[in-house]
């Protein structure tokens, strides 16, 4: 299957995910719990089974204390020039 949600970039967004919910501090249900979700949700997109919207992204990046520019950013430097 191809897609964003197979690149090295999609993967180190979720390896940064996980990293940011660690550093907070938090298991995925309490995370799940901070932003009205079942624990699955958190499950789900932590292993790449679930996409997550830009929204979506901000709401768990708000719920754990990152600073989404410097999130983004980090990113930004293995986004490939195409899918």
């Amino acid at each position: 299957m191809a897609g964003s949600v197979h690149t090295a970039a999609y993967m180190l967004l979720l390896k940064q995910l996980v990293d940011a919910r660690a550093n907070a501090g938090l298991s995925q249900a309490q995370l799940a719990k901070r932003i009205a979700k079942p624990a699955s949700f958190v499950v789900k997109y932590e292993l790449g089974e679930r996409r997550l919207d830009v929204v979506e992204l901000l709401v768990v990046l708000k719920a754990l204390g990152a600073d989404n520019a410097s999130f983004i950013s980090d990113l930004n430097k293995c986004i490939p020039p195409q899918l």
